[in-house]
């Protein structure tokens, strides 16, 4: 097979471009496929409690997320090589169908062991969606435009945040509790349409050994330990033969799972990475901020629903401080890092604020206001946004290049299964604690015909119909069953406080500055490998320069007495061959007055000359268009700070020297403006 570099993507229209309606509808595509898998974490939590009234089962509560995010997590890996070497738009459609079939088949389930069985299916679609979405950006543009690109899909998961939720009340107030998943059904369906009829990708392979033995492996490993964690002490004694087993079949596979990735040419996880003091430590902490994410989140709307009897559609309106904490904190964290380029403080204070939100929450009752609440919910989502930006930067820049596109995937694979175990966990807790509660509650209490403890416990709803003087016990207990699963939490919250407090600040390079929203508000990894991850740091880092800053030190640089859309036009010339300076105005963001002054000074100094409407180089202006490349280069390798030495790996050389090539003189990278004469102002 031949091997295409991950950074370029072949040219689909002559002069190396594509249409921009073929790439804009190739994005809203994608974008909905991430939409889909994005918009699922998070749009059945508020959707549960009338789940379950519906279908019974609240001791399996749980798992109609941890489902979803053990699969999704466990075909992550999967989905990006099998997509390099049977192409991605396959894959992606692929992924779009199971998904759909996951769907239908949720809203459809008649029990919660369907439905359970089906969110997995439906996960194993999600991951696909979450990798591959990523991964065809790459294909798609050149890199000097993906930051603009990857905004969108970080747009996406912010949106879902909010979205989920209150889309989640929504349907199951006003429709129907199966519309949390048919929904999918119409959003899939057009972007099924659109991948087919607009997406053109290279069909170009690079060959993997896929480690599909360590990847079942590690999924079997945390199969049994959620099973344990979940049934262990509720369905089945601690002691029981069942749990026993699970330890045992679980200790085996990882000691499997070791050998088998201390032999595999491409371990799905490198065991190497672990004698990373950073690595380890920003493993565990993010397995906790993970556990305590999604594990609270899967329990706030039964606590808002049940014990203070909000309707769903505003369970999902109550549940946005959190959302706002985690967004506000994870940006402006961001933003401190790359300005000061200290990181330490941000997951030891987000790790402290974690706790001391979760001990907010455990102080939360029946007769707890709107204000209270939303302040606990805002200060808890305050402090995981803390942490979760960071870890993956500090991940970054713990290891060696060659490690750099799997350390960022295994630091979100642990977050992933935490989330996981999070939910597991607090299901299993939430339903030891309200067994006892409600036996306590009921004891003596005249019960309506036909109701029992237990089945006030299968049916929430049913808490409604009780006379007021047993309900009232009834909503206490629900309150503290919930709101001491948080309790239980605090102590992992503050273990993961101490390690950060061992985390030793390294100096950031530049070239990790960028992590996107993919790997820090996605609860799967995305995976990509060391030279796709640099290539989309490198491409967010120089899109976040000043275009006409960037023109201008190059020209510098280069000794090229040019204004900075010449020195613009210089390169792209170069990269086409010639250009119509009047097709550029329509085709770019530039003014069209500064392309005429850019043509203009360039044949005025004999750099190009016209044949017909087009403008070619001249000997002078090759000469010219070889230094400011070259200058462009340098600036690049400035970005990869202490990666750039004399004993760099070769590939890190060549793709520089291939971004540099794509990305000098794209459309992404023109200046938007600049003076022209004394009534057009200079925009940088």
């Amino acid at each position: 097979m031949t091997t295409e570099p991950a950074s370029a993507a072949a040219p689909a229209h002559p002069g190396g471009e594509r249409p921009r309606r073929d790439v804009l509808l190739s994005i809203g595509a994608l974008l909905l496929g991430m939409l889909l898998a994005a918009l699922d974490q998070t749009i059945v939590a508020t959707a549960l409690p009338t789940i379950v009234s519906d279908l019974g089962g609240l001791d399996h509560l749980s798992w109609v997320v941890t489902a979803y995010l053990l699969a999704a997590t466990a075909a992550t890996p999967l989905w990006g090589k099998l997509g390099d070497l049977y192409g991605r738009k396959k894959l992606f459609q692929t992924a779009i169908g199971l998904f759909l079939v996951g769907s239908v088949l949720c809203g459809i389930a008649q029990d919660m062991p369907q439905l359970i069985g089906f969110r997995a299916l439906q996960g194993l679609g999600g991951g696909g969606l979450m990798t591959l979405s990523m991964a065809i950006v790459g294909d798609l543009v050149p890199p000097r435009e993906r930051g603009r690109y990857q905004g969108l899909f970080g747009a996406v998961f912010g949106a879902t945040s909010v979205l989920g939720p209150l889309l989640g009340g929504f349907f199951t107030e006003h429709l129907d509790w199966r519309w949390v998943f048919y929904i999918n059904v119409p959003v899939g369906a057009v972007a099924l349409v659109v991948v087919a009829l607009a997406l053109h990708i290279p069909t170009g392979r690079r060959f993997h050994r896929i480690d599909y033995l360590g990847t079942l492996l590690i999924a079997g490993v945390a199969m049994c330990l959620v099973l344990l964690t979940s049934l262990g002490g509720t369905s089945w004694p601690w002691l029981s033969w069942q749990t026993l087993g699970l330890a045992l079949l679980a200790a085996v596979a990882l000691a499997l799972f070791i050998r088998v990735e201390r032999r595999a040419s491409e371990p799905v996880l490198p065991l190497g990475l672990f004698r990373s003091r950073t690595f380890t430590l920003c493993s565990v902490i993010g397995f906790v901020v993970g556990f305590a994410m999604f594990g609270a989140m899967t329990y706030l709307p039964t606590f808002l629903q049940v014990v203070h009897g909000i309707t769903p559609t505003m369970s999902g309106v109550h549940m946005l401080p959190m959302v706002a904490g985690m967004l506000l904190s994870t940006t402006v964290s961001g933003q401190l890092v790359s300005h000061t380029g200290r990181w330490k403080i941000f997951p030891v204070a987000g790790t402290a604020v974690t706790a001391g939100g979760l001990l907010l929450l455990h102080g939360l009752d029946t007769t707890s206001s709107t204000l209270e609440m939303s302040l606990c919910f805002f200060v808890f989502g305050l402090g995981l946004g803390l942490v979760m930006q960071v870890l993956v930067l500090a991940v970054q820049n713990a290891v060696g290049y060659e490690n750099l596109g799997v350390a960022t995937s295994g630091a979100s694979f642990f977050r992933s299964i935490g989330a996981s175990f999070g939910v597991a966990v607090f299901g299993a807790v939430f339903t030891s604690l309200l067994s006892g509660n409600l036996a306590s509650a009921l004891r003596g209490a005249q019960l309506p015909p036909g109701t029992t403890p237990a089945t006030l416990q299968q049916d929430p709803r049913a808490v409604g119909e009780l006379p007021s003087n047993v309900r009232e016990g009834v909503l206490d207990a629900y309150s503290s069953a919930i709101t001491d699963v948080f309790l239980y939490a605090v102590p992992v919250a503050l273990v993961a406080f101490v390690l950060a407090l061992f985390l030793r600040e390294q100096p950031l390079r530049d070239s990790v500055r960028t992590p996107d929203a993919s790997e820090t508000l996605a609860t799967h990894p995305v995976e990509r490998s060391s030279e796709e991850e640099l290539s989309r740091a490198l491409s967010v880092l120089s899109t976040r320069e000043g275009r006409h800053d960037l023109y201008e030190r190059i020209g510098e640089r280069a000794r090229v007495d040019l204004r900075p859309a010449a020195c613009w036009m210089l390169l792209r010339i170069r990269h086409e061959g010639s250009v119509q300076p009047s097709l550029l105005a329509d085709r770019t963001w530039v003014p069209r007055d500064v392309i005429t002054a850019g043509a203009r000074q360039l044949e005025e100094k004999g750099l190009a000359e016209r044949e017909g409407l087009s403008l070619v180089l001249t000997a002078d202006g090759r000469g010219a268009a070889v230094r400011l490349g070259q200058a462009r280069e340098n600036s690049l390798a400035e970005l990869l700070g202490d990666w750039w030495t004399p004993e760099r790996p070769r590939d890190l050389t060549e793709l520089v020297h291939e971004l540099n090539e794509e990305i000098g003189g794209s459309v992404g990278d023109c200046p938007r403006g600049e003076p022209v004469d004394h009534h057009h102002p200079r925009v940088g």
